[in-house]
């Protein structure tokens, strides 16, 4: 063992407290580190997993992102007009030629797409009313592009084929109006069209507006009831890769001119909010971690204050100042490195702990275990942060000792 190591070993054995002290700050910086770290980054991996599971990843609507011009600014571009009794032009909205879209969408691979058409319409049944969304969809396409059918928990989609003039409503509206599978409900349209019709299924997601605001049926009862004949105004679109939906969507609009929305843009500002969250996790188990690395420092600088004479003896022996310095930065690598290793066993043992505390979300269907992300690179980052902490700890007292002049020390002490 060299001489720089054989000092540094005795600088720390020799105050086994202060050592002690300042490892635990060490190991229980990085235990919490990890364990906060992997919670908030499992919880957020969770939360997008869930989202686009449940969530179209791509939306194309029966709209423009940029109005289309009024014929009139067309014909006169940089005139200001005034045209009395002229109306704007009214369009009949819907996707138009959207089979020929769907079939197009159909031949790229990894995607599936299902086409839909929405309309608000008013249910009323035994003198209870409740306004809700009408989905007409194809079930077959359906059940590609979601995970509705998964939710149901009576009926299916299939159910929708049997009977034309079948419904599936959710969980909340059929408690809310106490109805039960077989039950007939009055849906009536903004035009005021009105159909009875047939409960055939029942969904529950756990999302009390979803579940009390969405209705189901055929496309083509859809179409019927909302006036709407051969009409879709929504297709929605579900990848194998769910990352690609970034960049097709825009190929998408361009080719086809109807507005595509993908998920990412859908809830940018959720993505941005998790950022911003990331940002302060990180922020504050970052602290915990100096503040640990400030017993290091502690330690080291009353090392080199209460060995100030030794240091001298040293130096005036043929010291290196280098050498007195990687004595310090020794010492803080030895904690940095032995408090990471144990710091990231502890963290690893509450990570267990943790991934075993059962939890059930309000309105959750079932019951789950806390998300965790047992990646390595979150494993990589405590240590090296806790590693880097410690020798910059390290280096204050390091630079400090490097910097005695034995003779004026050595010439006091006489």
């Amino acid at each position: 063992m060299s001489v720089v190591l054989s000092v540094a070993w005795a600088h720390l054995i020799g105050r086994k407290r202060q050592t002690l002290v300042a490892l635990g700050g060490v190991i229980l910086g990085v235990a919490f580190f990890l364990a906060t770290s992997s919670l908030m980054r499992g919880s957020e991996r969770d939360f997008l997993q869930r989202l686009v599971d449940n969530a179209p990843h791509i939306t194309v609507y029966d709209e423009y992102r940029e109005a289309q011009p009024q014929p009139a600014a067309l014909r006169w571009p940089a005139a200001a007009l005034e045209l009395p009794r002229v109306k704007p032009q009214r369009e009949n909205r819907g996707i138009r030629g959207w089979p020929r879209m769907l079939e197009a969408l159909r031949q790229q691979p990894g995607l599936r797409v299902a086409p839909v058409l929405n309309g608000a319409v008013v249910l009323s049944f035994a003198g209870r009313v409740q306004g809700v969304q009408l989905q007409g969809i194809e079930p077959e396409a359906m059940r590609g592009v979601s995970t509705i059918e998964s939710k149901m928990t009576e009926g299916n989609l299939d159910s929708l084929n049997a009977d034309p003039n079948g419904i599936v409503l959710g969980a909340g509206l059929m408690k809310q109006f106490q109805l039960r599978v077989g039950g007939t409900v009055s849906v009536v349209a903004a035009s005021g069209l009105a159909r009875q019709m047939k409960v055939v299924g029942v969904f529950y997601t756990g999302n009390q507006g979803y579940d009390e605001g969405q209705a189901f049926v055929k496309l083509q009862r859809a179409q019927a009831l909302l006036g709407r004949e051969n009409r879709a105004n929504r297709l929605i679109l579900q990848l194998d890769d769910v990352q690609a939906a970034g960049q097709l969507a825009p190929r998408i609009e361009a080719e086809w001119g109807y507005k595509a929305v993908a998920w990412s843009e859908a809830n940018q500002d959720i993505l941005a909010l998790l950022v911003i969250r990331n940002l302060i996790m990180y922020t504050v188990v970052s602290a915990i971690l100096v503040v640990a690395s400030l017993g290091i420092y502690n330690t080291l600088s009353t090392v080199a204050l209460e060995k100030t004479k030794d240091i001298a003896i040293l130096k005036s022996m043929g010291f290196h100042a280098n050498e007195l310095q990687r004595i310090f930065l020794l010492q803080g690598a030895a904690v940095g490195v032995v408090g990471s290793l144990l710091g990231l066993a502890l963290g690893a043992l509450l990570m267990h702990a943790l991934g075993q505390v059962a939890v059930k979300p309000p309105g959750a269907v079932e019951v789950t275990n806390l998300p965790l992300y047992w990646g390595a690179e979150q494993f990589a980052l405590a240590a090296g942060f806790a590693l880097a902490s410690a020798l910059a700890a390290a280096w204050l007292p390091a630079r400090k000792a490097a910097r005695v002049h034995p003779v004026d020390i050595l010439r006091g002490a006489a």
